[in-house]
């Protein structure tokens, strides 16, 4: 999918075109307007999945999920309206060129904070601290965790580790079956493709909240890593604490939660309570 982008913006920006399902981008400081200055003002270009129900989803010219609702809030609390943000799809592997190279100003995109990447990006955050779970059919009590999916069908996406970490330290005996997408996933298992799904906890709530798949299956609830999302920045970013700020205040006036139950409650989904809301970290 490709996100439009103003006319004047694709002349300057020839030259950047990203491989793959990313989107076309530049960075021009027509297109960030406000983000090489002070907040607001401008445009601000917001990196999100645009594929994942119930946290970053585009439909036509509508984009909505969790992640989006906290990108909306944090872009208000920096001075932006939300006719101001352009949102830009923001693949996993492209996440990081996408920051360095400045075609956009901030990511919200299920994106885990790790050593690796902070040293290449900065984050804000985390927002959500998610765990790796399981999806199964709403009437099977049998699969309680990755220990029981010996000799069991296990989907996840092609390139993924979750479904092979399953079978390397849970349960060898796995049969792994890999497709384009989670909604692929989703379909085999409704279908007694497969026995179970597998990725973050929060993921899996946002596809079992799909009006199509509600009734149909369930998240076993029973994480087993823990990855704390976070705002990507830019590494020469002035903007960590106002963030921060942002995601503090999102919290503790409510609208987090009502994020959170607006885009999975259907599901039956609860975040692991010890672990959410989180405190954000400070930033370095």
């Amino acid at each position: 999918m490709r996100t439009r982008i103003m006319a004047t913006a694709l002349t300057l920006a020839g030259a950047l075109t990203l491989a793959a399902c990313s989107s076309d981008s530049d960075t021009s400081d027509d297109a960030t307007g406000g983000s090489s200055g002070d907040s607001g003002g401008g445009t601000i270009r917001i990196g999100i999945k645009f594929d994942q129900p119930g946290l970053g989803f585009k439909d036509g010219d509508t984009y909505t999920g969790f992640d989006v609702d906290v990108a909306k809030y944090v872009a208000d609390k920096l001075g932006y309206a939300e006719d101001d943000i352009e949102f830009v799809e923001s693949p996993s592997a492209q996440r990081e060129t996408m920051l360095q190279n400045k075609q956009v100003d901030m990511i919200f995109a299920t994106y885990s904070i790790t050593d690796a990447r902070k040293e290449v990006v900065s984050f804000a955050g985390p927002y959500f601290v998610a765990g790796q779970d399981l999806l199964v059919a709403v009437d099977d009590d049998t699969i309680t965790g990755p220990e029981d999916l010996d000799g069991k069908n296990l989907c996840s996406v092609t390139g993924s580790t979750s479904a092979q970490r399953i079978k390397d330290e849970h349960a060898a005996g796995t049969n792994l079956l890999e497709q384009p997408g989670y909604s692929e996933c989703v379909t085999a298992l409704t279908a007694g493709t497969v026995d179970a799904v597998t990725t973050d906890d929060i993921i899996l709530a946002g596809l079992a909240a799909i009006p199509a798949n509600e009734g149909k299956v369930k998240v076993v609830g029973n994480p087993f890593s823990e990855e704390n999302y976070g705002v990507g920045l830019p590494k020469d970013t002035d903007k960590c604490q106002a963030v921060t700020d942002a995601i503090k205040a999102m919290i503790e006036d409510g609208s987090w939660q009502k994020a959170l139950d607006d885009n999975v409650s259907t599901s039956g989904y609860k975040p692991n309570a010890d672990l959410n809301p989180p405190e954000p970290a400070a930033c370095a």
